[in-house]
């Protein structure tokens, strides 16, 4: 190749901002999925009250199996396990928004799954799905509100702030003097070269997450993909078949 030309020169500044934006919004997507795994798995262990049926070492007991199915995730220790029920209690005790997202779930009609569908899609989509999950044990260990707690989370995602820009905030209690006027959350991605992107493409945790095992074979990860793509073909139909119905 020849000497590179200005407009190639261009091109490839416009390619590397390209490839670090594509790396983020798949980190991002990746970060999600990882929080409403340790959601629903707080969840599950408060509706079905998991610790007070099984006793003191339940958490000890979930810890070991996980870690045995998943030894090089680092997200199933105890303290983890605890956070994650944390997690779900603390968002779910005084939130109307969550509230009311798992009260339309529970009772919309069964049969209008364009309905279903959209409450399911909210809530997937709430800001506290969006920033690092160490971000949040910061919040909901130090914030005494969920009106508080949603402050920190619009704050870090307006201003792509650290965990330890997050918590020099947190100590000065920037909530005091800001937090009375909350505004409606603007779901914006981080910035190529802010922070907040820089620890969510780091964060161990969630690279953890989606590392398959040794155990997870090429025929269970093909069955997988294919009952996903059944899933989501099948939901289509049911989307266009309930929308045909309306006219």
């Amino acid at each position: 190749m020849s000497k590179p030309t200005n407009e190639y020169r261009q091109w490839l500044i416009d390619l590397k901002q390209r490839i670090r934006q594509s790396q983020i919004k798949a980190a991002v997507r990746i970060n999600t999925e990882l929080l409403r795994f340790y959601w629903d798995l707080g969840h599950d262990i408060v509706v079905r009250q998991m610790d007070a049926a099984w006793g003191s070492r339940f958490f000890e007991q979930l810890s070991k199996d996980l870690m045995i199915e998943f030894p090089d995730m680092k997200g199933f220790s105890v303290v983890n396990l605890t956070y994650c029920k944390r997690f779900f209690l603390f968002y779910t005790q005084e939130s109307p928004i969550l509230h009311q997202l798992g009260e339309e779930l529970q009772t919309a009609d069964k049969k209008d799954v364009v309905i279903l569908q959209q409450v399911a899609e909210e809530l997937d989509n709430h800001p506290i799905f969006h920033i690092p999950w160490f971000h949040h044990v910061q919040i909901f260990t130090k914030c005494k509100t969920v009106h508080e707690a949603l402050f920190y989370v619009q704050k870090t995602i307006e201003n792509s702030w650290s965990r330890a820009v997050l918590m020099n905030f947190i100590e000065a209690d920037l909530y005091s003097a800001q937090g009375k006027a909350l505004t409606n959350f603007s779901r914006l991605l981080p910035e190529p070269q802010s922070d907040l992107a820089n620890e969510i493409l780091k964060d161990t945790y969630n690279w953890d997450f989606v590392m398959l095992t040794d155990k997870y074979r090429e025929k269970e990860l093909e069955d997988a993909l294919t009952a996903n793509i059944t899933k989501t073909i099948a939901r289509q139909f049911q989307i266009g078949f309930a929308e045909h119905r309306r006219y």
